[in-house]
């Protein structure tokens, strides 16, 4: 979430220099008495305005964003079906967490629990313990929270100590989510840095760094540097040997944000989830490739013993008996009935043939980026519907970051960025296919690419100077 500073602000009369413009057309029939002069733009206005006025004013503005159908950046669900729409049009004024006075909501969500329970191969679906959040951020934080309270009580009778301070392993390619997980809750990050040509998490090297104030180790089912995915079972088997040489027992958690919603479907052989004895919790973003606008993510753990019962709090004065394990309590309960139409919707079949023509697009397209020749792919769309490519090495009039920004000239928001240590010399492009990024698209998108390289060719060396301001890295 983006933080914002107010505008310096005029004391002259005490009002705002700068006014929001208003055609006559808005405030012609204003029955006020008619529109004498432009609302403040950083002040709240003295007067209210007529519901077609205050509509206009900000609808006008809002065609100066990007159109979200071009954002190739964001792994966020961009297009629902209109009958998704009508039910969270209905829902928009039901509290999440008001379960008593909105029961059938609450059974909603425990549907959603126990149908991904079983995707994800819970050894009994019905003792999974989980709950829907606003997105995949507050459910790592959940989980984090579930592995230092599991670590804390094995360990009572040293922490808290001065001298002990919990970590957590993870690759040094996660979602910032973590890093924030890590400097809110105290926990120390160790993180297994990119070397060569790996990108994510080396299932020895993370285990070479536990000890026995090591709360967990994150695996990443998709990363969103490039898109591929990490070896959780490799990751359980070193941590496995782990504990048989040196007795310490080190749960994963496996922060499954797109791909927990991309490999039951078509990697089916891959075992990544539930299946893994070491597996304690899991999470996912129903809004990326669960196909839900945002936000809602869901967070599940094996069993009750997996997520410790002084973390979820009860609550009476709503009515009825709440437990409630969250970040936020008041939320909307409009996107959890979207992911249940979405499970009742598509079923396996359907999930199945939606992800898969992702995918497809996405391998087709970097194939075709490839083909052009001035391009060098890293990852090929053949894990997550994701690719991230470079520039080849004999290409230097140009480099990612002035394709990046000739693209977004067209309106497509294809983000460049820079990998973390010890990858910083590679700068890279990501193009993430969804829902909604048709064939034709990425015909056009290949057509751009194809009109501007001439351009970019004749340059006499890169010119993005400001490469933070270039673009921007979405998750």
């Amino acid at each position: 979430m983006p933080l914002h500073q107010a505008p310096p602000t005029s004391h002259d009369d005490d009002r705002d220099r700068r006014r929001l413009a208003v055609n006559p057309f808005h405030g012609a029939t204003n029955p006020l008495g008619g529109m004498t002069e432009a609302p403040p733009a950083h002040r709240l206005p003295d007067s209210p305005l007529p519901p077609e006025t205050a509509y206009r004013l900000v609808h006008d503005e809002l065609m100066l964003d990007g159109n979200a159908r071009l954002n190739l950046a964001t792994f966020v669900t961009t297009w629902m079906e209109p009958q998704a729409g009508v039910l969270m049009g209905e829902c928009r004024d039901k509290n999440m967490i008001d379960k008593d006075e909105y029961p059938r909501t609450a059974e909603l969500e425990r549907r959603c629990v126990t149908m991904l329970a079983d995707l994800w191969h819970a050894p009994d679906p019905s003792a999974v313990v989980g709950c829907s959040t606003t997105g995949s951020s507050e459910a790592c934080m959940l989980a984090g929270m579930a592995l230092k309270r599991r670590w804390a009580l094995r360990n009572a009778d040293r922490y808290p100590a001065k001298d002990v301070r919990p970590n957590l392993v993870m690759g040094v390619n996660v979602q910032v989510c973590w890093e924030k997980f890590c400097t809110f809750w105290e926990v120390e990050a160790r993180q297994v840095p990119m070397e060569g040509d790996r990108y994510h998490l080396d299932p020895q090297a993370a285990a070479e760094l536990c000890d026995e104030n090591t709360i967990g180790v994150v695996g990443i089912l998709g990363s969103t540097f490039d898109g591929s995915y990490e070896p959780v079972a490799d990751l359980c088997a070193a941590l496995d040997a782990l504990q048989e040489r040196t007795g310490l027992d080190v749960p994963v958690h496996v922060d499954g944000a797109s791909g927990a919603m991309v490999a039951p479907f078509l990697d089916e052989d891959l075992v990544w989830d539930f299946r893994l004895p070491r597996v304690a919790s899991i999470n996912t973003s129903g809004h990326k490739y669960g196909l839900v606008y945002p936000g809602v993510g869901w967070a599940l753990w094996r069993d009750a013993e997996a997520l410790p019962e002084e973390l979820v709090f009860r609550v009476n004065y709503l009515g009825g008996d709440m437990p409630t394990f969250a970040l936020n309590f008041s939320r909307p309960g409009a996107q959890v009935v979207a992911q249940y139409y979405t499970f009742l919707r598509l079923g396996r079949e359907g999930y199945r043939a939606v992800q898969q023509a992702s995918r497809d697009i996405a391998r087709g397209l970097a194939e075709r980026v490839e083909a052009l020749g001035d391009f060098r792919l890293l990852t090929r769309g053949d894990e997550l519907p994701v690719f991230a490519f470079t520039t080849a090495d004999d290409v230097t009039a140009y480099d990612v970051f002035d394709v990046s920004r000739r693209l977004r000239e067209g309106g497509w928001l294809v983000p460049a960025y820079t990998f973390p240590p010890h990858r910083e010399d590679l700068s890279v492009l990501r193009v993430v296919c969804r829902n909604g990024f048709s064939a034709d698209m990425a015909d056009l998108l290949v057509e751009e690419l194809e009109r501007l390289l001439p351009e970019l060719r004749r340059q006499p060396h890169p010119l993005t100077r400001d490469k933070g301001a270039a673009t921007g890295f979405h998750h």
